[in-house]
């Protein structure tokens, strides 16, 4: 019931019943629906009203009357205001629950296809430190909790950690994150505490200045950990100072590097990377029936987040295509290479398309060091790449896999599958609203024969949708 009219900015022990795909709750007051920060089916709670549109609003939790039976109490301190996990406050085993049906309900309503054969969701073996990278941010405008007076000209107001959500120049000063392993938490917090000490400057993300802009820090099966720091300009007595605090102190960084960004944008790929120790690239490792597949990763390298999830996900995938040994495989949105190498030695060629150069020379590095001489790969756009010409001049495929941006595959890029007619496609996405979109093009000349959801990333609401389409009437 609402506290007066139905645009009332107050509504009373409202029930949610459902989760929206960006992960808040949803319930309803008359006809009027409410999408609820942080919570959860089976909610019954007082919701304020900060967002309004005719017939729906955005809102928050003012009084919790009943929790639902999948509440759990948030094991990071940062939750609620850190904007990366925000599903800690629910059971894994519910948060499986709602990333199947939301998988299932995309299909089934966009693409309008029979999903009554879909696969359990593949959980993740670990909920915590199951990443591999995470890129931290330097700034002079920390985030201010409650109680902070914002007028104290004593406060340390520097702070290392993620952007706040929805504010470009507010930085979470994080203390513990549970998304990565050691040595990210202590490495992270020594750094901060030695620029700080030392005079450094953080970066000032509205007036562009300061020193120190980024911390990367990559970690990989194989023991290795590449530590990547970004610079706003080039001061070498500075630099040289916290690289050999940072070389000294962490003995065990396989790579450290850093980068002098002078640009007003984050973005590292047009920039120069310089070794202060070790290589420019780290490895990792994943398992095959043709033996150990390595690939080697830069700082610039896409490489999926949760290592052991993708080698489920390249699993899957493979197994989906169920290959004899004989066949032609275009890899599309091939990234580094990985899905493309790592199901080379079960099929005669692969055929790679990236839009990143640098990812391309990335896959070109990965079947080298692999021995594997059945790989092809292309850069350019895929709309442009994908052409007739093109497959005149490799042949057609038999097999298609694509794993697109969460944007989905371009409408020319769906036509041109339409046209090339690969008796099977695999179609692997992080976005099971896209992926059904295209998928509803595609329906008119293949079947969705197979559909297998798989956790990447836990406490989120992202996952991530494997579809078997095979053609019809072959």
């Amino acid at each position: 019931m609402s506290r007066g009219a139905k645009k009332s900015k107050f509504f009373e022990d409202v029930t949610i019943i459902d989760i929206a795909e960006e992960g808040k709750g949803v319930g309803k007051a008359d006809d009027f629906v409410l999408f609820v920060d942080k919570a959860i089916p089976g909610d019954i709670a007082d919701v304020e009203v900060f967002k309004s549109k005719k017939n729906f609003g955005e809102g928050r939790i003012t009084q919790l009357k009943q929790p639902s039976e999948h509440r759990v109490q948030a094991f990071c301190e940062h939750f609620g205001t850190c904007g990366g996990c925000k599903w800690q406050h629910m059971t894994y085993t519910a948060q499986l629950t709602f990333k199947q049906k939301a998988v299932a309900d995309a299909l089934g309503r966009l693409a309008k296809i029979d999903v009554s054969g879909i696969m359990p969701i593949i959980p993740s073996p670990a909920d915590r430190y199951y990443r591999n990278k995470l890129e931290y941010t330097f700034s002079n405008k920390r985030w201010l909790y409650t109680g902070e007076n914002r007028e104290d000209e004593t406060l340390n107001m520097n702070a290392l950690g993620f952007h706040i959500p929805g504010r470009f120049d507010k930085i979470l000063d994080v203390n513990h994150c549970y998304l990565q392993a050691e040595p990210s938490n202590t490495l992270r917090n020594s750094i901060r505490d030695f620029v700080i000490k030392h005079g450094y400057s953080f970066y000032d993300l509205k007036q562009h200045t300061g020193a120190l802009r980024n911390l990367i820090v990559r970690t990989s099966s194989t023991g290795e950990t590449m530590v990547v720091v970004v610079f706003a300009y080039t001061d070498e007595a500075e630099v040289n100072t916290l690289m050999g605090y940072i070389k000294d102190e962490f003995p065990e960084i396989t790579s450290l590097l850093y980068i002098i960004n002078q640009k007003k944008n984050d973005t590292i790929f047009d920039q120069d990377v310089i070794a202060f120790k070790g290589p420019l690239y780290i490895y990792e490792e994943m398992p095959s029936p043709h033996g150990v597949i390595k690939f080697r990763i830069g700082p610039k390298s896409f490489y999926q987040t949760n290592s052991i999830q993708a080698l489920k996900l390249y699993e899957i995938t493979r197994d989906f295509a169920d290959f004899t040994g004989d066949e032609l495989v275009y890899d599309l949105y091939t990234g580094a290479g990985t899905i493309a190498n790592f199901i080379a030695g079960h099929v005669k060629e692969v055929v790679g398309v990236e839009y990143v150069p640098s990812a391309i020379e990335d896959a070109k590095i990965n079947s080298a060091i692999n021995n594997i001489t059945n790989t092809k790969f292309y850069a350019g756009d895929m709309k442009d790449v994908l052409s007739a010409e093109f497959v005149a001049e490799h042949g057609k495929p038999d097999v298609i896999i694509t794993d697109p941006p969460r944007a989905g595959m371009h409408p020319d890029v769906v036509a041109r599958l339409m046209e090339i007619e690969a008796p099977k496609i695999v179609y692997v996405s992080c976005n099971a609203a896209t992926q059904a979109r295209d998928i509803q093009v595609l329906k008119e000349k293949y079947d969705t024969v197979k559909i297998q959801p798989v956790d990447m990333f836990p406490h989120t609401q992202h996952v991530e949708n494997v579809v078997l389409l095979v053609l019809m009437n072959q």
